[in-house]
């Protein structure tokens, strides 16, 4: 077992607040899978940030009549505010900082110094309106892929990647109407196709694990020749390149993915209390890291494949991810979440109408891991109301009976409560992480509680179960767990012989 875990979800863009697609899909899973890793003793650090550098930055900004910066700094505020409402406990968040910005061109200057980057003309679409070449937000039209229409850099349909040049009709996201013209520029790339049958090698040993879709994704990309990655842009917008052969240009955001997962991990250590005599430290093999990724299956591409690539271009001087937990879409009202057609709900709503674990409940129950799933004001009450507020408070009532009282636990007691640790441990563990069974099963717990009809001889069994059911669920549950005063730590082997038992605090279904 490795020192520790480094637990990564992957910046947001700096141009909004997250709404609830981003907490029910990887933010969520990141902070239950890193509460319980703690719970089981294992050193454990969570990172994520705001990226500033995305041209999404740029078009919203114009959208809002703002200026880019501005956005950035209110959106980074509402993003840490929007964690921390909901108990997202991030230990490192990154920014627009300058040590972050140092990180980045240390790591590809090291890459070019090694000569794995290549200067190759790739084309752009290119506007003559304004004299600007055309990538990601700027730029949009039909992935060559799948055919879904979208954004350049990333189709969030298929998973592939979307070179802007490649587009089929391409059109300017803020001028559609204008003609524009495909051009060629001399950009730096790393040459992904070099690398292939490493990664399939790396994928064929970690493949097992991979969630259905992304599993999909990789095995099309690595079955055919990968593109050529652009490491540098010819836009004005981003962390400048430092390259003579790219004067004028910006490194590709996408290209950031490592680098950025670098600093994080460093950051959230340091946060926690650790000394690192290098940024890159724990990303050494001999620090025994255990990076573990949990993020949006449209990220597939530059965190797992490209990412990838890169680790492996630097001659084995990092670990490569030891996992990647993807997720689908979250969707309103059965239509993905718009931000510029309003069509959303933000993550700090949720969190001023609801108690903050019943809205953890209803999105871990809800999570889209496998396919894209729903939200509703009108399912959260019915949700959270027959799965958890409503038999959690006929439990504790019924507990309350003995509160104060001192009884024995029996050992059919002790091993049901390794049952239900087993039966969490089934959902927590990285094998086969699941928020929406770890849902499940509490609530099939409440229930089973909730139908005993308890004699005052198993009065200390059932309120040792209730406990135990607690302090399974505090990864979800945190604010319930900590005023019960149940702890969190987990293990199998249940010792207890008696307990004494704790009045427990109700839950408030909320204003929905």
């Amino acid at each position: 077992m490795s020192k520790r875990v480094a637990v990564i979800s992957p910046a947001p863009t700096a141009n909004g607040d997250l709404h609830l697609g981003h907490l029910a899909g990887p933010f969520l899973a990141a902070d239950v899978f890193t509460r319980y890793q703690r719970a089981v003793g294992r050193e454990a650090v969570l990172g994520t940030g705001a990226q500033d550098t995305s041209t999404f930055v740029v078009t919203t900004a114009r959208r809002l009549g703002t200026t880019p910066e501005a956005l950035v700094a209110d959106s980074t505020a509402r993003i840490e505010s929007t964690l921390a409402a909901m108990g997202i406990a991030v230990d490192g968040f990154t920014r627009d900082e300058e040590r972050f910005t140092k990180q980045v061109l240390r790591f590809m200057g090291r890459l070019h110094d090694e000569g794995r980057l290549v200067l190759r003309p790739t084309r752009f679409p290119y506007a003559p309106g304004t004299g600007e070449y055309l990538v990601d937000g700027f730029v949009r039209g039909g992935c060559p892929n799948c055919l879904a229409e979208g954004c350049a850099g990333l189709c969030e349909s298929c998973g592939h990647p979307l070179a802007a040049g490649d587009l089929i009709d391409p059109r300017s996201t803020e001028n559609p109407e204008e003609v524009l013209e495909l051009r060629e520029v001399p950009v730096l790339v790393l040459p992904l196709e070099e690398y292939r049958e490493r990664l399939q090698a790396y994928f064929a040993e970690s493949g097992a694990a991979l969630r259905p879709h992304m599993a999909q994704a990789v095995a099309e990309m690595l079955a055919r020749p990968l593109p050529d990655f652009p490491v540098t842009y010819p836009v004005s917008w981003g962390i400048p390149a430092p390259f003579p052969e790219t004067a004028g240009q910006c490194i590709n955001p996408n290209a950031e993915t490592m680098a950025w997962s670098v600093y994080t991990t460093a950051l959230s250590a340091e946060a926690r209390g650790e000394v690192l005599s290098a940024d890159d430290q724990l990303w050494w093999p001999e620090s025994g890291t255990e990076v573990v990724y949990f993020l949006g299956f449209d990220n597939t591409f530059p965190f797992a494949v490209a990412g990838a690539a890169m680790l492996l271009a630097l001659h084995d001087r990092y670990a490569l991810p030891a996992r990647f937990v993807t997720n689908e879409f979250y969707e309103l009202e059965h239509q993905k979440f718009s931000t510029s057609r309003g069509h959303l709900v933000w993550g700090q709503e949720l969190a001023d109408r609801l108690p903050r674990d019943v809205g953890r409940y209803h999105l871990a129950a809800t999570s889209p891991e496998h396919q894209r799933t729903n939200f509703g004001w009108a399912a959260v009450a019915a949700v959270t109301g027959a799965r958890l507020v409503e038999p959690w408070n006929r439990v504790a009532a019924k507990a309350g009976r003995w509160a104060g009282q001192t009884l024995p636990v029996s050992a059919a007691s002790r091993e049901a409560a390794d049952r239900i640790t087993e039966r969490f441990a089934a959902a927590y563990g990285l094998d086969s992480f699941s928020l929406g069974r770890a849902a499940e099963t509490l609530a099939e717990q409440l229930g089973r509680l909730d139908r005993w009809e308890v004699s005052d001889a198993e009065a200390g069994d059932f309120c040792h179960q209730v406990e135990t059911v607690l302090r399974n669920a505090a990864p979800i549950l945190i604010d319930l767990a900590e005023q019960a005063g149940v702890g969190t730590r987990l293990g199998r082997g249940d010792r207890t012989t008696g307990i004494t038992v704790r009045e427990l605090p109700r839950l408030d279904g909320g204003a929905v």
